[in-house]
């Protein structure tokens, strides 16, 4: 009996092990942190939120694809879903019936581009990482 739980243990453990590694590679691929002091002088354009420090987050939606988000500093945990800033992130929340609920971050008829550009570039970066 004792070796039967032994064995049912190690196959439970290996399970959730390749389950958590499969959900981890499937969403949430990382970040990079912005900040209105540097944004100016980086991308010569105007800052596109309304705080003044933050992180791009890209995640992969296996039905939408790349989706990024912004999350202002402090609102960056799991807990909280961030602003999204491409047509997938929209479609993702929709699809689960979420939304952002962080403080609003985006300033009004702001471009997104290079937020997005940098958004898809930590996608790019994650998954040249894992080796795919």
């Amino acid at each position: 009996m004792r070796l039967l739980t032994m064995i049912l243990l190690v196959i439970l453990v290996s399970a959730c092990s390749f389950f958590t590694e499969e959900y981890d590679d499937s969403y949430g691929s990382g970040y990079i942190n912005v900040s209105e002091s540097e944004w100016h002088s980086k991308y010569n354009e105007p800052y596109p939120f309304s705080v003044p420090d933050g992180e791009i987050s890209c995640g992969l939606d296996p039905q939408y694809g790349r989706t990024v988000y912004f999350e202002p500093l402090g609102f960056t945990d799991e807990s909280y879903i961030g602003t999204p800033l491409n047509q997938a992130a929209f479609e993702s929340l929709s699809y689960a019936n979420m939304r952002s609920n962080v403080p609003y971050s985006l300033k009004k008829d702001a471009n997104l581009n290079t937020a997005i550009k940098l958004g898809l570039r930590v996608c790019d970066e994650y998954q040249e990482l894992l080796g795919a």
